[in-house]
């Protein structure tokens, strides 16, 4: 119990270590973000100035120049000192003077054309300016009536991206590892469970050969010989038991049978031996479905399922049984009028451990399952149900000519 305890505290201690190490990245990362945009932020600025600075010297020592085309110049000469981060400058009345690493790819973050396409920003550039402010606050230069829109570098945009691929990343690694742990512990119960039900099988079959033994000599003493057949009818069973457990964690032999048939036996043996309070009720062809079939693990299926409905009803109500086919499968209904199940629950019951009753390994439907959908590649699934009014499991197998 100790252990058990212990391992509980380290899977959250690692748990919560992990997270606050994938919440220390992703600050840090952002945080490197905004340092990042900062920076560039304060080189357009440095730009912006010193734009404006040469454009004012250009303007003093050339006279008589068209404003028009010195800013041509100046723009010219200082705007080519930028690399890769997008920008457009207007003049008055949104006149284009200047843009560059603009293209018809900047969108996508696409580098690897960085010449200015004219075009492009001349039928754009309302969405590149609307673009632009959301990315980064419009530059006013208002001693030459001019306006700098920019937006983020490649190299920031991508940057943007990285602390979601670092999360993918992070989340498809916790998966792998959730998915290890959880294949491990499978197998490790897989092995305990195959254990027990050999050394089950094994145990049985010593007082099982003593008793078919004295069934023989009770018949050299004359005993009723319908008290025989039943004695007889248990040890079979039991053998059948013992062959069932024997062949857990071994892949079972299918062989062609009147799954019809099997059904019947099965359902009749239990319900000769159930309480006269249960209210049985067969529906079933009268002509053979032939499937591939394990009989001895089908019963036990059955078994699982009829007992489990009658626990759901205390003892007392109704039990159906209805066989039915379509043009590919079978389908086999039990319906109880038992306590029923909410829908939450309706694949939890088959997982191992899982029980509503006091006593019990709840091990019934995770071994029917398995037996329906691993060893026969059927379904096995709760049809309907309702609190109050009881429940109907269905069994679907796949039927062969």
């Amino acid at each position: 119990m100790a252990l058990h305890i212990n391992r509980n505290y380290t899977r959250w201690a690692i748990i919560i270590t992990s997270f606050i190490i994938i919440s220390l990245i992703l600050w840090n990362t952002y945080v490197f973000f905004q340092y990042f945009k900062s920076e560039e932020q304060a080189k357009m600025k440095i730009w912006t100035n010193a734009y404006v600075e040469f454009s004012n010297d250009v303007n003093s020592i050339i006279s008589g120049t068209d404003n028009i085309e010195i800013n041509k110049v100046a723009e010219g000469i200082v705007i080519d000192t930028t690399l890769t981060t997008p920008l457009l400058l207007l003049g008055k009345n949104d006149k284009i003077i200047s843009s560059r690493n603009i293209t018809p790819y900047a969108n996508s973050n696409d580098t690897r054309d960085l010449k200015i396409d004219s075009a492009y920003v001349q039928d754009n550039y309302k969405a590149l300016i609307e673009r632009f402010s959301k990315e980064n606050p419009p530059v006013i230069l208002e001693n030459l009536n001019q306006t700098l829109y920019y937006g983020n570098s490649p190299l920031l945009n991508k940057l943007k991206y990285y602390p979601l691929a670092l999360l993918v990343i992070i989340v498809l690694f916790a998966a792998l590892a959730y998915f290890f742990y959880k294949s491990s512990k499978t197998a490790d119960q897989n092995k305990l469970w195959t254990g027990m039900a050999k050394e089950t099988a094994h145990q049985i079959g010593t007082p099982l050969s003593s008793l078919v033994g004295w069934t023989e000599i009770l018949r050299s003493e004359n005993v009723d010989p319908d008290y025989l057949i039943e004695i007889e009818k248990d040890i079979n069973r039991l053998q059948t038991i013992t062959d069932r457990f024997s062949k857990i964690g071994s892949i079972p032999t299918l062989k062609k049978a009147d799954i019809v048939e099997e059904t019947i036996a099965s359902y009749e043996y239990l319900k000769a031996r159930s309480s006269k309070l249960i209210d049985f009720e067969l529906d079933a062809p009268s002509k053979a479905i032939t499937v591939n079939l394990n009989a001895q693990l089908y019963s036990w299926t059955i078994e699982n399922l009829v007992k489990n409905a009658i626990d759901a009803m205390r003892g007392k109500g109704k039990l159906k049984l209805v066989i039915s086919e379509d043009e590919n499968h079978v389908k086999i209904k039990v319906t109880d009028t038992g306590k029923g199940l909410s829908k939450v629950k309706f694949n939890t019951i088959f997982q191992p451990g899982y029980t509503s009753k006091k006593r019990g390994w709840g091990l019934g439907l995770s071994l029917a399952k398995r037996i329906v959908e691993d060893y026969h590649n059927g379904r096995i699934k709760v049809l309907q149900s309702e609190i109050g009014k009881g429940t109907t499991m269905q069994i679907s197998l796949k039927k062969v000519s």
